[in-house]
C-alpha cells in the first residue's frame, strides 16, 4: 500500500531538483539464480532456434532488486526475453539487460587504458607503467618518462592491479524488478536462442529379394547455442515455421558425438501441435554444448517394400551418342507406405541410408536419399541409385510445326536388359514441356498413365537379355 505514494515523491524529488540535479535511486544487492533451474523446458525446432523455458528461484525484498543469471547460453536472442514471478504476479520489470563484453587479455587492455600495467615479455625483461593503448600494439608510457611498443607475440605475461569494471566471465542476463513482497520467489525465464536444431536421420536395411524392409529413425540433436542443458524435458518440432532473417552468426568447428543407448521403454511420443507435428522424451535429457545426441524414435520391422527401375530423361547421367540420342542407365527406387500397412508413423525430414544383406548376410551400403517431412499414409519414393546392367536410349525421331499455333514431335526410346537370369519391368516417364496443351496421337505401346498434367509414364517389361522399344508422337497447341 506504500508503492504509490513513494513514486509519487520520487517524481515529485525529480521536479525539484530539474535542471542539472542528480538523483540516484538505490536497489538491493543482487539477487543470484540458484545454480541449476528447478525446471527447464526445450523446445527445438529444425530452423537452428531453440525455446527454453525454466523455473528459478529467487530471494527477493519489497522494492527495486536487481536479479542475475549467468548461465544463458552465448547465442540467445536477448529481446526474446520473458521474465514472470510465479508467486508474485504484481512484481514488475522495470529494466532487462543482456551482457556480454566477456573477458580476454584484449579485452582486458582495452578496457585497461590510462591505468598502471605490467608486462614480462618472452625474454624476461620487465616492462612497467601507464597504459596507453592495447589495440594493435601495446603502448606503455613508463614512470621515468619514454615509451615502450611492444607486439603481441613478444608478451609472456600481463599484470594488472585490478579487474576493470564492466567485465564478466560469462554472458549474463541481469533485470530490476520492483517485488511487491518479500522472500523466496519462483520466477518463469524464457527465451530462445539460435545455435541449436535437430533433422531426422534413417537406416534402411532392404531385404535381398527387395519385397520387405526394416526402417528405424534416429532424432540427430546439434547443440551449439554457447550452453548447457541438464535434464530438461526436450521437445522437437518438425514443419518449417515462418521465421524473420537472423543476423548469421559465427559457428564453432569443435563438434563431439554421443550416441544415446536405446532402452526398451518407448523412446518418443509424438502428437500433431498447430500445423506442426511435435516429438516429445519422456525422460529427462542432458545435452552438453557443442556436442551432438542421437535419440531413436522409430524401429519398423517387416514393412512391404516394392524396388522399381525407372528411365527418366530428366533424371541422371545422360549422354549424347553418335546418333544423336541421349543414353544413361536406369534409375533404381525403393518404394513404400507410411500408413498402418507400412511403418505406421509420421517421418520427418532426413536423410536415408539404404543397406541390403549380400549373399553372406553382412548389410551393405546401396545408396543414400533425403525425405521431406510426410505425414501418415503417404507413399515415399527413395532414388537407391542407378541400375548398372540397364540402359535405357532416348531419340527424337521427328519434329515439324504445323502452323503458328500447332507443334508435333516424335520420340523413340529404347530400353535394354543385361541381366542375364531376371525379368524387369521399366518405368518410362516422359515430360511434355513445350506447351500445356498436347494431346498424344499415337503411342507404342497404347497403354501409359498420366501423372500430372504434362507427365506421361509407360511400364515396360524387358526379359532377361532382352531389349524392348516405346515410341509416341505428340502435337502441341496454344
Amino acid at each position: 500500500m506504500f508503492r504509490k505514494p513513494i513514486l509519487a515523491l520520487i517524481i515529485l524529488g525529480a521536479i525539484i531538483l530539474a535542471g542539472g540535479a542528480f538523483i540516484m535511486i538505490t536497489s538491493t544487492p543482487a539477487s543470484q539464480a540458484q545454480a541449476q533451474p528447478a525446471s527447464l523446458d526445450l523446445t527445438v525446432y529444425n530452423s537452428n532456434i531453440g525455446l527454453v523455458k525454466e523455473i528459478r528461484q529467487f530471494e527477493l525484498n519489497t522494492g527495486v532488486n536487481q536479479v542475475v543469471v549467468t548461465d544463458v547460453p552465448s547465442r540467445i536472442i536477448p529481446e526474446s526475453v520473458h521474465f514472470r514471478s510465479l508467486d508474485d504476479p504484481d512484481a514488475v520489470v522495470l529494466e532487462q539487460n543482456y551482457e556480454y563484453d566477456i573477458v580476454g587479455s584484449q579485452k582486458l587492455l582495452e578496457k585497461y587504458v590510462d591505468q598502471p600495467i605490467i608486462v614480462i615479455t618472452q625474454e624476461g625483461s620487465k616492462h612497467e607503467g601507464t597504459l596507453l593503448s592495447g589495440s594493435d600494439d601495446i603502448i606503455i608510457r613508463k614512470e621515468e618518462g619514454g615509451v615502450d611498443v611492444l607486439k603481441y607475440d613478444q608478451v609472456r605475461q600481463f599484470s594488472f592491479p585490478a579487474l576493470p569494471e564492466g567485465l564478466i566471465t560469462k554472458p549474463t542476463l541481469k533485470w530490476l524488478v520492483d517485488a511487491a513482497k518479500a522472500g523466496k520467489q519462483d520466477v518463469e525465464i524464457a527465451f530462445l536462442t539460435n545455435g541449436v536444431t535437430w533433422e531426422s536421420n534413417y537406416v534402411l536395411v532392404l531385404a535381398q529379394d527387395s519385397s520387405q524392409l526394416d526402417l528405424s529413425g534416429w532424432i540427430t540433436l546439434d547443440n551449439r547455442s554457447g550452453a548447457t542443458y541438464k535434464d530438461a524435458r526436450l521437445k522437437l518440432v518438425a514443419g518449417e515455421i515462418n521465421r524473420v532473417q537472423p543476423t548469421p552468426q559465427p559457428r564453432d568447428d569443435y563438434l563431439s558425438l554421443e550416441m544415446a543407448a536405446a532402452p526398451k521403454a518407448p523412446q518418443v511420443e509424438q502428437r500433431e501441435f498447430a500445423e506442426y507435428h511435435l516429438y516429445e522424451i519422456p525422460r529427462p535429457v542432458t545435452i552438453k554444448d557443442n556436442q551432438t545426441k542421437q535419440i531413436q524414435f522409430l524401429n519398423a520391422h517387416d514393412v512391404p517394400a516394392e524396388k522399381i527401375f525407372v528411365f527418366d530423361n530428366w533424371s541422371g547421367d545422360f549422354q549424347l551418342t553418335d546418333s544423336g540420342a541421349v543414353q544413361g542407365n536406369v534409375r533404381v527406387k525403393v518404394r513404400f507406405n507410411t500408413g498402418a500397412k507400412g511403418v505406421n508413423a509420421q517421418l520427418p525430414a532426413g536423410v536415408v541410408r539404404m543397406y541390403q544383406p549380400d549373399e553372406d548376410g553382412s548389410p551393405l551400403l546401396i545408396g543414400e536419399d533425403r525425405i521431406d517431412h510426410t505425414p501418415k499414409g503417404e507413399d515415399v519414393t527413395l532414388t537407391v541409385g542407378e541400375a548398372f546392367d540397364l540402359v535405357g536410349e532416348r531419340k527424337k525421331t521427328g519434329s515439324k510445326r504445323l502452323g503458328d499455333d500447332a507443334w508435333r514431335e516424335s520420340y523413340e526410346i529404347t530400353l535394354r536388359n543385361h541381366k542375364e537370369d531376371q525379368d524387369v519391368a521399366i518405368h518410362v516417364v516422359e515430360h511434355l514441356n513445350r506447351w500445356a496443351n498436347w494431346e498424344i496421337i499415337h503411342a507404342s505401346p497404347q497403354e501409359f498413365s498420366l501423372l500430372n498434367s504434362n507427365t506421361i509414364e509407360w511400364v515396360v517389361h524387358i526379359p532377361a537379355g532382352g531389349e524392348a522399344t516405346v515410341s509416341y508422337t505428340v502435337e502441341y497447341t496454344r
